[in-house]
């Protein structure tokens, strides 16, 4: 959380970031406790990268982006969809079978969301903004990331100027209740 660089450097090293803790998911065995701790954990990632992104990439997308709403809208739309299957999978532990086809759902989701950004949302955008106006974006995307929500809220609103004035305290309670939980911990 919080990398450095411009806006697609940033986000793209999240995209890593949650690749690398899928791999580490399906190096586990079936119901192997640590897999709900590296789901929980890609969870918090997640939603936190989401927001940023709903908060200032989309908006800048449909300002600088020919046909700009229309991949900011679909952007959002696959949003919703992993945000709805996150919410599912927490209440599954490793060890329920709903949970094996939850996390496979979402990792399929977000690999999806993830090509389609870095292969053509991300060089569109590039092309289109100036290099200072990525480096403002990297730096408003990771103020967002430190107060975003670490939880799945699939009725929050995704678009400005709700999200933005909701997300941070929905981020504080959230990691509360982390801290109270040892959620995304491991032992």
């Amino acid at each position: 959380m919080g990398h450095g660089g411009n806006v697609i450097d940033e986000l793209v090293t999240d995209h890593r970031e949650v690749e690398e803790l899928f791999g580490r998911i399906e190096a586990l065995s079936p119901g192997d406790k640590d897999r709900k701790v590296y789901a929980d954990q890609a969870t918090m990632e997640l939603v936190r990268h989401s927001v940023a992104e709903e908060a200032y990439l989309y908006p800048a997308v449909r300002e600088y982006v020919a046909d700009g709403d229309a991949i900011a809208d679909k952007e959002i739309e696959d949003h919703s969809k992993a945000e709805r299957i996150m919410k599912d999978l927490e209440s599954h532990e490793a060890d329920d079978p709903e949970f094996d086809r939850l996390i496979g759902m979402l990792m399929a989701e977000i690999r999806s969301h993830v090509a389609d950004e870095e292969e053509n949302l991300f060089p569109r955008l590039r092309a289109a903004a100036s290099a200072e106006a990525l480096d403002d974006l990297g730096e408003k995307v990771r103020r967002a990331k430190k107060t975003a929500p670490t939880r799945p809220h699939p009725s929050a609103p995704d678009t400005p100027p709700a999200n933005k004035l909701l997300a941070p305290g929905a981020g504080l309670v959230d990691r509360i209740r982390d801290a109270l939980t040892g959620r995304g911990h491991k032992d």
